[in-house]
């Protein structure tokens, strides 16, 4: 999470590599295909990937709005904000979000972006685990993302 997408992409380079950043600015993620807390989402973000080795770094920069990335920010300032745990299928993210929520963690945003990714972020922050996203990636979108990866070679 951070406020300066150019910085953090500076230092991440230099300290782990990573060559090219793909951009996608201002990506509103609205109540149609979002929810924030169980209620509808309205909110934008400024998104920039890149890799380290295999490791997708992803860095999002909160514009407007409410949000799980906004919260983060204004309580404990740039920082990791979570780890994403890919699941192989729908049903297996279905899965992985019942077990989160059986194992105390609950969804606090969820969503289904353009291409079909759905995400959910589940958190424990009593336990010290502030939030892990569990994703779902179509082939198409997982091309989009070998190419980000392959750019880096």
């Amino acid at each position: 999470m951070t406020r300066d997408l150019d910085a953090t992409e500076r230092t991440l380079t230099a300290l782990l590599g990573a060559k090219k950043w793909v951009r996608m600015p201002g990506i509103h993620f609205g109540p149609d295909s979002c929810t924030h807390r169980g209620a509808p989402a309205d909110f934008t973000a400024d998104i920039s990937l890149s890799y380290a080795g295999e490791m997708q770094l992803e860095l999002i920069a909160p514009v407007d709005g409410e949000s799980i990335y906004a919260e983060f920010l204004a309580a404990s300032g740039p920082g990791l904000h979570h780890l994403c745990m890919a699941a192989a299928d729908e049903a297996a993210f279905d899965t992985a979000l019942l077990d989160a929520q059986a194992g105390g963690a609950p969804v606090v945003m969820q969503g289904v972006m353009p291409g079909g990714m759905r995400f959910a972020y589940v958190g424990a922050a009593d336990a010290g685990v502030p939030f892990i996203e569990i994703a779902y990636i179509p082939a198409d979108i997982q091309a989009v993302f070998d190419h980000i990866k392959n750019e880096q070679k």
